[in-house]
């Protein structure tokens, strides 16, 4: 179970528009090295569509592009309560997951029906057969993450399954004292996984104390909380609703700033070779 003095909240989307007086003036920022995508961009007009769902609109925060994410597309999804979807991916290649953010929802594998709250977290390998509809009052916010999936001759992939943020306790990082930790859905010595998607908890005024600098690609969206991260060479201030994209080998670090819990999403590829070039 969770060792939090108060149950996680977890951040959903505004939409709207802001009024005509406010200025334009904010903190995103697209770099060769990192991006900054701030809540305040998830707004009605920057919102997009997807074949076969209904009455949902989704936000791309990341998706595969020269310059940009290579390995993974991440989605903020808001589907109206009665909408979802019969087809939901049509890449038969690309693996996913679900975290749950807000509502209610019924996820159907291979005809099997899970009842999703906010934490459930699923796990859909390439080639699931999965449906999706919103049941609740309200509507039905998740964070959908997608991959192409890397098969490994000799390594069968993974099976799907769903659970629950709760059914997991935080893993404290060595020395820290349990003041950063991460709740891991997946052993990381499954090989048949090739990408993590983690959550991470700081509590107020706990750091990363080095600068990360890693093969590993990273796409991370706060959850809860605020901080001050170091990207590259730049200190960026954050908050709930915000996403970070980082590029492998980009330095990384952080302060978390309080007065609660600074809590993120973590995705980062992992478990595979690097993709090798032909020569020219």
């Amino acid at each position: 179970m969770s060792d939090h003095p108060t149950p996680p909240r977890y951040h959903l989307p505004d939409g709207g528009l802001p009024p005509q007086t406010q200025i334009l003036t904010d903190r995103a920022v697209f770099t060769n090295a990192y991006a900054v995508i701030t809540k305040g961009t998830l707004r009605d007009i920057t919102a997009s569509a997807l074949p076969f769902w209904r009455d949902t609109r989704l936000w791309v925060l990341a998706r595969p592009l020269s310059g940009f994410a290579e390995t993974f597309s991440h989605y903020v999804m808001q589907v109206a309560p009665g909408g979802g979807s019969d087809r939901p991916e049509t890449d038969p290649s690309a693996e996913a997951v679900l975290f749950v953010t807000g509502g209610a929802g019924r996820l159907t594998i291979a005809g099997k029906n899970h009842e999703l709250a906010p934490g459930s977290y699923a796990y859909l390998p390439a080639g699931t057969d999965w449906r999706l509809e919103a049941t609740g009052e309200n509507a039905l916010n998740f964070h959908w993450i997608r991959k192409a999936y890397e098969a490994v001759e000799g390594i069968a992939p993974p099976a799907p399954f769903v659970t629950h943020e709760d059914s997991h306790a935080p893993i404290p990082m060595p020395g820290t004292e349990g003041r950063w930790a991460t709740t891991r859905f997946v052993d990381p010595a499954d090989m048949a996984h090739d990408m993590h998607v983690n959550i991470v908890t700081f509590a107020p005024g706990a750091v990363i104390p080095f600068p990360e600098t890693h093969v590993m690609e990273h796409g991370l969206y706060v959850l809860e909380g605020k901080a001050v991260y170091r990207l590259n060479a730049d200190w960026v201030e954050v908050e709930a609703g915000d996403f970070l994209w980082l590029r492998a080998f980009c330095p990384q670090a952080c302060y978390a700033g309080g007065p609660g819990p600074f809590r993120y999403l973590l995705y980062k590829d992992v478990n595979r070779h690097a993709r090798l070039f032909p020569p020219r």
